[in-house]
C-alpha cells in the first residue's frame, strides 16, 4: 500500500509540472486515501518509536503539504482540509503546515477559525521556542485579515523537509522578495556534463557507490536521508569522469533535476570559486532572479536548502578545494544525492557530515587495456600486444596519461603503436611524452594545480623526495632529506597525502606515482628560481644516505652481538640521527621495511660517486641477508661494493655545508 501511495505521489508531482494542479490534486487525493492514520497505530507503545514508523509518518506529512500546495493553486481546499487539521494537531509547531491550514481555512470562508489557528501557534512558538512567527506564517495571517478569496501557495522560503520537520524559513537579511514573484513552478535543472563516451573499467567503484542508494533512494518516495559520496584521488586519475558517469546512471532517480558546478579548487591561474558564487548559480538555476537572492552566504544557503526541501535533486560538486567550500552547497533535504570530487581528503565531511569516502586508485592493466580497445579498436590493440603492454606500463595506470597517448595514436592512425611506445621509452621517465593540447590535458599543468596549493615547506619536501630512489620512503628518511624534525615532517607528509601527491600505503610508509616523481624531480632541478640548487640537492642526498648508514651501523651489535660479521665504522663526516632501535626485534623490523630501499640506496651511492657509503652499507647488511637467506641480493650488493671500493674518496656535502 505504501508503494502505491509513493507511486501516486510521484505521478502527482509530474502532473503538477506538466498537466496543472487540478489533475495533480486528484492524484494526491488518491495517494492520501491509502494512508490510514499513523503508521504505528494499533501496535504496542514500545515499538512505535522505531525509525521506520517515523519515516512513514514523515512521508505522509510531506505528501499532505504537497497536496495542499496543489489545492491552493487551483482554489480547491476542501479535499485536503481534514488532513491538514488532523496533522496540525499532531505537529503543533510545524509552521509550514499551519500556514497551509490557515490559507485553506481562509479559502473555504472560515476566517475566524483561521485566525484562531494562527493565534494558537503564535503563542506556542513564543512559549516553547521563544521565537516569532516566520515570514510565511505572517503572510498567511495577513491573507486572513484581508479575507483574500484566492490565496497563493507558500513561497520557497519556507519549503518543508520531507521528514516532516518544522523547517523554519531562513529570513534573508535584505527585504524579502515579493511573494508573487516567487510563485512560479521551480525549473528542473539538468546541468550534468556529458558522460564520457568511451568510459571503461571502474565497475567495482561504481558498484561500491550505487549499492548504498537502494536502501535510502527508492524510485517512489523521497528517501530517508541525504547521501554524500566524496571521491578523492591524485590529479588525472579520473575523479570527474567517474562522478559524471555515476550521475548519469542514477539521474532518473532524481526527477527534480541535477545541479553541477566546477568549484575550481585546483586552478593554476585563478582562485577557487567562492561558495557564495556557486550558491547564487544554483539559485538562479532553480528559478530565483538575482534581485531575490539575499546578500549573505548564510541566507543564500538557507534559501537554497529551502528550495530543495521535499525535492529529489542530484548535486555534483566537482573539483572542490576543501570541506568549507562544499558545506554551503549541501542540501538539507532527505532524498538528495551529493557527489563531490576533490584532490584533497575531505576528512571533516566524513567525520561530521556522514560522507562516504572513495579514494580512486590507478587503472589496473586490464582496465587500461580495455580503455585502449574502446578508443583505438580491438584490431589495432591486438596487432601489437608488446607495444600495448609497454604503453600501459609507462603510463602507470594514470587515466590522463593514457588518454594523452591514446589521442596521439588516434590523430596518427598510420603510426604503429610500437613507435609510440618507443617514444615513451626514449623520454626516460620524464613528462615530455605527456604534453597535452591544452592545460586540462597536460600532465605538468594538471599536477601543477595540486602543487600550487601546498605550503612552502610541503612543496620543498615534495621536490626533495624525488631524490629518494624508492620504491617507498619512511618518515625518518623523509625527515633526513628535509633536515626537519620528525614530528614536523609527519605533518608535511600528511599535507602531501591529503592532496594525493603521495600515497601512504602502510602506516609511516609513503610512495610516489612514477609520473609524480618525474614531476617533482623536474621542479627540484628547475632553473627559474623555484627549484633547489645543486648544492641543496647534494646536501639533502647526503643527509639521507647518512641516515641509512648510521641506522644500519646502530643495528649491527643488535643483530650480530658475537661480531661474526665485521662492522665498518662510518667516517667522522657522517652525521645525522639514526632510527632508535632498542633491540634485535626492532632492528629486524626496520630492515624488513627498508630492505628494497636499501638495495637501491647502495646503487644510488655508487652513481653519486660516494663509494664509502656504498661498500659500508653493503657490509652492514650482511647479517640480515645471512639470517633470511636473501642470497641473490647479498651477492648483487657484494659486487656493487667491490666495484665501489676503488672509487676515490669524495666529500659528501658541499664545502659550504661542511664548513658550517
Amino acid at each position: 500500500m505504501t508503494c502505491c501511495a509513493r507511486d501516486l505521489r510521484t505521478q502527482a508531482r509530474a502532473a503538477d509540472r506538466v498537466d496543472g494542479s487540478a489533475y495533480a490534486l486528484e492524484l494526491y487525493a488518491q495517494a492520501l486515501a491509502l494512508w490510514c492514520g499513523h503508521a504505528a497505530a494499533g501496535i504496542p507503545a514500545q515499538a512505535r518509536s522505531h525509525p521506520v514508523f517515523a519515516g512513514l509518518d514523515g512521508e505522509r506529512l510531506a505528501t499532505v503539504k504537497e497536496a495542499a500546495d496543489a489545492a491552493l493553486r487551483c482554489g480547491r481546499a476542501e479535499p485536503v482540509l481534514a488532513q491538514l487539521q488532523g496533522l496540525a494537531d499532531d505537529h503543533p509547531l510545524d509552521e509550514p503546515l499551519h500556514s497551509r491550514l490557515i490559507r485553506a481555512l481562509t479559502l473555504t470562508g472560515q476566517q475566524a477559525q483561521a485566525l484562531e489557528t494562527y493565534q494558537k501557534i503564535r503563542v506556542l512558538l513564543a512559549e516553547e521556542l521563544d521565537v516569532e512567527p516566520s515570514s510565511e506564517l505572517l503572510a498567511a495571517h495577513r491573507e486572513v485579515l484581508s479575507a483574500r478569496s484566492a490565496p497563493t501557495p507558500p513561497t520557497p522560503f519556507a519549503a518543508s523537509d520531507s521528514d516532516g520537520s518544522t523547517g523554519r524559513a531562513a529570513a534573508p537579511e535584505t527585504a524579502s522578495p515579493a511573494r508573487d514573484d516567487l510563485l512560479v513552478p521551480l525549473p528542473r535543472p539538468a546541468q550534468l556534463p556529458a558522460a564520457y563516451e568511451h568510459f571503461a573499467g571502474r565497475e567495482a567503484e561504481i558498484d561500491h557507490m550505487l549499492h548504498r542508494l537502494p536502501a535510502v533512494q527508492g524510485h517512489g518516495g523521497p528517501g530517508t536521508t541525504m547521501v554524500i559520496n566524496a571521491i578523492g584521488g591524485m590529479a588525472g586519475v579520473g575523479k570527474t569522469t567517474l562522478a559524471v558517469q555515476v550521475a548519469h546512471r542514477v539521474a532518473d532517480r532524481f526527477p527534480d533535476g541535477q545541479l553541477y558546478v566546477n568549484l575550481r579548487g585546483f586552478d593554476l591561474h585563478g582562485a577557487a570559486m567562492d561558495p557564495a558564487e556557486a550558491v547564487r548559480g544554483f539559485l538562479e538555476a532553480l528559478g530565483v532572479s538575482r534581485k531575490q537572492i539575499p546578500d549573505s552566504l548564510e541566507a543564500q544557503a538557507a534559501l537554497y536548502r529551502s528550495l530543495l526541501a521535499d525535492r529529489r535533486v542530484l548535486v555534483l560538486l566537482d573539483n572542490a578545494r576543501d570541506a568549507d567550500q562544499v558545506r554551503p552547497l549541501l542540501p538539507g533535504a532527505a532524498g538528495c544525492l551529493v557527489l563531490i570530487t576533490s584532490r584533497n581528503q575531505l576528512t571533516s565531511l566524513v567525520v561530521a557530515g556522514g560522507a562516504h569516502p572513495l579514494t580512486l586508485d590507478l587503472l589496473s592493466p586490464k582496465n587500461a587495456r580495455q580503455s585502449l580497445v574502446r578508443r583505438l579498436g580491438a584490431d589495432r590493440v591486438a596487432a601489437e600486444p608488446a607495444a600495448v603492454d609497454t604503453i600501459i606500463s609507462l603510463c602507470g595506470g594514470l587515466p590522463l596519461a593514457l588518454s594523452i597517448i591514446t589521442v596521439r595514436a588516434l590523430m596518427n592512425p598510420t603510426f604503429p603503436l610500437s613507435g609510440i611506445a618507443a617514444e615513451l621509452m626514449e623520454a626516460n621517465g620524464s613528462l615530455d611524452a605527456f604534453d597535452g593540447l591544452d592545460a586540462a590535458t597536460d600532465v605538468r599543468t594538471v599536477f601543477g594545480w595540486s602543487y600550487r596549493t601546498l605550503t612552502g615547506e610541503a612543496a620543498r619536501l615534495f621536490r626533495l623526495l624525488s631524490l629518494h630512489p624508492g620504491p617507498d620512503i619512511g618518515t625518518h628518511a623523509a625527515a633526513a632529506l628535509a633536515d626537519r624534525p620528525t614530528v614536523r615532517v609527519r605533518s608535511l607528509l600528511a599535507e602531501l597525502t591529503r592532496t594525493h601527491l603521495l600515497t601512504e600505503e602502510a602506516p609511516g610508509r609513503y610512495r610516489f606515482h612514477d609520473l609524480l616523481r618525474a614531476y617533482a624531480n623536474e621542479l627540484a632541478r628547475a632553473e627559474d628560481g623555484e627549484g633547489d640548487s645543486e648544492e641543496e640537492r647534494r646536501d639533502a642526498l647526503c643527509r639521507m644516505l647518512d641516515h641509512y648508514l648510521l641506522t644500519a651501523h646502530a643495528s649491527a651489535p643488535l643483530l650480530d652481538p658475537a661480531g661474526v660479521f665485521p662492522s665498518p665504522t662510518p667516517s667522522p663526516e657522517t652525521t645525522g640521527t639514526p632510527v632508535a632501535l632498542g633491540d634485535a626485534e626492532s632492528a629486524l623490523s626496520w630492515f624488513s621495511a627498508e630492505r628494497l630501499v636499501l638495495l637501491e640506496v647502495v646503487r644510488q651511492s655508487v652513481d653519486a660517486g660516494l663509494g664509502g657509503h656504498a661498500w659500508q652499507l653493503a657490509r652492514l647488511l650482511d647479517p640480515v641477508h645471512e639470517r633470511f637467506g636473501h642470497w641473490h641480493d647479498w651477492a648483487d650488493l657484494q659486487r656493487v661494493a667491490l666495484a665501489a671500493a676503488p672509487l676515490p674518496r669524495r666529500a659528501c656535502r658541499s664545502p659550504a655545508t661542511a664548513a658550517a
